[in-house]
């Protein structure tokens, strides 16, 4: 993979828990992974969900291997959450390509 085409910043995050101090599991995201990746918007769509218009972004980011990563995880590129939906290798673990929707305004 060519370094160049990978110019923007993106952090892959994973779902756990923390201790709260007072023996409370507290689930969060915390942050596996920050990265550079290059970004492809695939198309953007609305549908109607609960009475409300809801804009819908898909975005493939392709990075470098990451071990590990899986559809359990997330991305958050530029403030906004992209969930995944699918994880694709590239090569022989040369790198990741991930599918994602980013939904919200």
């Amino acid at each position: 993979m060519r370094a160049g085409i990978m110019d923007r910043r993106i952090t892959v995050q994973h779902y756990t828990t923390v201790d709260d101090g007072y023996g409370n599991e507290i689930p969060t995201w915390a942050d596996l992974a920050t990265v550079w990746a290059s970004v492809q918007q695939e198309s953007g769509r609305e549908f109607i969900q609960a009475s409300a218009i809801t804009p819908e972004r898909r975005v493939v980011f392709r990075t470098r291997w990451i071990d590990s990563i899986t559809t359990t995880h997330r991305v958050i590129y530029e403030g906004r959450q992209h969930d995944i939906h699918q994880v694709r290798e590239i090569g022989r673990r040369e790198g990741l390509e991930l599918h994602t929707t980013a939904t919200g305004a």
